[in-house]
C-alpha cells in the first residue's frame, strides 16, 4: 500500500490488489472490500461540493427517466415493480403514485434512468455510470425512512466506490460488464446510508460483487434492452445482498484475492496486480467531481464526436463531397462503439437503438448532417435508413492512435481525453482536419454543466410528461434534499399524468401479476 495525493489535494491510498492462494496468510483486513467497507463506514462529513453535485446528478436522473417513461423496456420494468405492492412506507416508482418493494421500485427506476444512455459517467482504466446508484438508494432510503443527509452520504460513498474502482480495475478488457463495480458501490452506498458496522457491509460487498459479474455481450453485436436492465439488475441484488448482511449472512471471501475469485478467473489472472485508490481514514468523499453528465444521448465516447461534427459541418459544406473519414481516437473508443469492435451490426440500418447509440460511426454521420443530436428523432428506424445517410455512414472509420489513448488514460484531468481527431477527404482530394479533446458539457468543455444546464435538461426532457406544477414541487424537493426529514423522502418522485402513461405500449403478463 502506498499513499499519493490526486486531484483536489485528496490523500489517497494506493491498495495493491492481486489473487492469492488459499494458502497464503491474508488476513480479513488486508481484503479489498473489508477496506471498501472501512472507507463505507467512516462518518466523515460530506463536503457542501459533493452534497450540490449529488442534487445535479438526482436532476439528471429524474431529466432522463421522464423522456423514457413511455418506451418497452421502462413500461415492463414498471408493470413487473407495481406487482409488488408494499401496504404503507414501501417506495416509489418513478411517476407513479403508491408504495412498492424497494428492491422491485430500484429495479424500475434504474431501468428508467439507463433506458436512453443519457445520464452522467465516469472514464478511466474502465466505464462507468454511477447515476446508476441513485436509484436503488433512494428506494431503501423511502422505505426505511431516512433523512436526506442520510442519503446524501450514502450516495457519496456510492459514487467514491464505483469511481475508485473503475480507477483501478479494468473489467473491459476481460469482457466482463461494467455492473461488477456497481454492484459494491451500492452496497457500499447503502451501508454508509444506513449506518451499518464494517462487518456487515464487507459480507454485502462480496455477495453483491459475486452475484454481479457478467459477460459484457449485453454491450456487443445485438445488443438488446438488457442493456438498460443490467444496472437495474446490478441495484436490485445489491440491496437484497444488504438485507441478506444485516441478517447475518456472510459472503464468498476474498471475493476479489481468492484463488477461485474474480481476479484469478475472470480478470487478469494470478500474475497481475490491480491498484485501486480509495480515500484515507477522515478524508472526505468528492469522487462525484471527476464524474460528468451528458448534454447527447449516446454512448459517453460520443459526446465530443457529436460537437465535433456539429463544428465541423460548416467549414465541409456540401456533404456529398466527402469521399471518407477516418476518426483517430483511443482503443476505446476504436475498439467499443468504432470499427475496431468488428460488429457489423454497427452499420446495420435495421439495428436497434441501443446498438445504434454504441456506433461511433452511424453517430458521427448523422450529427455532421443534422447539426444536432435528438434521443429520439436521430434514432427512428425513418432516420438510419436515409440512403444519403447510409452512405455516409459506410465511408466512416475509426483508428486507435496511441497519443489519444495515452490521453484516456491520464490522471491528469488537464490532458484527459475522450475524442478523436477527424480527417475528412473530400472527394476532390482536399483533406479537412479537426480534433476536440472533450465534450462541451464537460467540467473543461466549453459549455460546462452547471445547475442551470441541469435545470435546463430537466426541462426540455420533462416537457409533455410532467406538468409545470409537478416539475416546480420536484425541483423544490430536491433542492432542499439536504434538510429533508426523516420519512419524508416519498415526495422524492415527480408523478407523471396517468393520460400521459396511459401512451405506453402495452405489455404482455408475465409470472408477476
Amino acid at each position: 500500500m502506498r499513499t499519493v495525493r490526486l486531484r483536489s489535494l485528496r490523500l489517497m491510498r494506493i491498495h495493491e490488489v492481486r489473487a492469492r492462494r488459499s494458502a497464503d496468510d491474508f488476513p480479513r483486513t488486508e481484503h479489498l472490500a473489508w477496506k471498501i467497507a472501512e472507507v463505507a463506514a467512516d462518518p466523515v462529513p460530506v463536503p457542501p461540493e459533493t452534497e450540490s453535485m449529488i442534487i445535479n446528478r438526482i436532476i439528471d436522473d429524474a431529466a432522463v427517466a421522464a423522456a423514457a417513461v413511455l418506451r418497452r423496456p421502462v413500461a415492463v420494468a414498471r408493470a413487473q415493480a407495481l406487482a409488488h405492492p408494499y401496504g404503507n412506507r414501501g417506495a416509489t416508482v418513478f411517476g407513479v403514485s403508491g408504495d412498492y418493494a424497494p428492491e422491485w421500485a430500484a429495479w424500475a427506476n434504474g431501468v428508467a434512468v439507463r433506458e436512453l444512455d443519457f445520464h452522467d459517467t465516469f472514464l478511466a482504466a474502465d466505464y462507468s455510470h454511477p447515476g446508476d446508484n441513485i436509484p436503488p438508494l433512494v428506494a431503501v432510503a423511502q422505505h426505511l425512512g431516512v433523512s436526506g443527509a442520510d442519503l446524501i452520504r450514502g450516495l457519496a460513498t456510492a459514487y467514491e466506490i464505483q469511481i475508485d474502482l473503475v480507477k483501478g480495475i479494468c473489467l473491459h478488457e476481460h469482457r466482463i460488464d461494467h455492473i461488477a463495480h456497481l454492484g459494491p458501490a451500492v452496497a457500499a452506498g447503502l451501508g454508509a446510508m444506513l449506518r451499518l458496522g464494517q462487518e456487515t457491509i464487507y459480507s454485502a460487498i462480496g455477495q453483491a460483487l459475486h452475484l454481479t459479474t457478467a459477460t459484457r455481450q449485453s454491450r456487443k453485436g445485438l445488443i438488446s434492452s438488457w442493456k438498460a436492465f443490467a444496472p437495474a439488475w446490478a441495484g436490485k441484488v445489491a440491496i437484497e445482498a444488504v438485507d441478506r448482511a444485516m441478517r447475518g449472512e456472510g459472503a464468498p471471501a476474498p471475493i476479489w484475492e481468492g484463488e477461485d475469485g474474480v481476479i484469478a478467473w475472470l480478470l487478469a489472472g494470478p500474475g497481475h496486480t490491480y491498484r485501486v485508490p480509495l480515500p484515507e481514514p477522515g478524508e472526505p468523499k468528492r469522487a462525484i467531481l471527476d464524474s460528468y453528465t451528458k448534454e447527447h444521448s449516446a454512448e459517453y465516447q460520443s459526446q465530443a464526436l457529436i460537437d465535433l461534427a456539429r463544428r465541423m459541418r460548416e467549414r465541409i459544406g456540401d456533404l456529398n463531397q466527402i469521399e471518407t473519414i477516418v476518426l483517430h481516437t483511443s482503443h476505446h473508443t476504436h475498439y467499443v462503439i468504432g470499427t475496431g469492435s468488428n460488429d457489423p451490426q454497427k452499420f446495420d440500418p435495421d439495428a436497434s437503438r441501443e446498438t445504434l447509440d454504441h456506433s461511433v460511426m452511424y453517430i458521427f454521420a448523422v450529427a455532421l448532417q443534422d447539426g444536432c443530436w435528438h434521443h429520439e428523432r436521430s434514432y427512428t428506424a425513418e432516420r438510419a435508413h436515409r440512403p444519403d445517410t447510409v452512405a455516409l455512414w459506410h465511408n466512416i472509420s475509426t483508428r486507435e492512435d496511441p497519443e489519444w489513448t495515452r490521453r484516456y488514460h491520464s490522471s491528469d484531468p488537464a490532458e484527459k481525453a475522450f475524442g478523436a481527431r477527424a480527417e475528412v477527404t473530400l472527394k476532390g482530394g482536399a483533406v479537412i482536419v479537426d480534433e476536440l479533446a472533450v465534450a462541451d458539457a464537460h467540467p473543461l468543455g466549453a459549455k460546462p454543466f452547471r445547475r442551470e444546464q441541469y435545470l435546463a435538461k430537466f426541462a426540455e426532457l420533462a416537457d409533455g410528461v410532467l406538468g409545470d406544477t409537478e416539475q416546480r414541487r420536484f425541483l423544490s424537493v430536491v433542492e432542499g434534499l439536504a434538510g429533508m426529514a426523516a420519512g419524508t423522502l416519498g415526495a422524492l418522485n415527480p408523478i407523471v399524468d396517468p393520460l400521459v402513461l396511459a401512451k405506453s405500449p402495452p405489455i404482455p403478463r408475465g409470472i408477476f401479476r
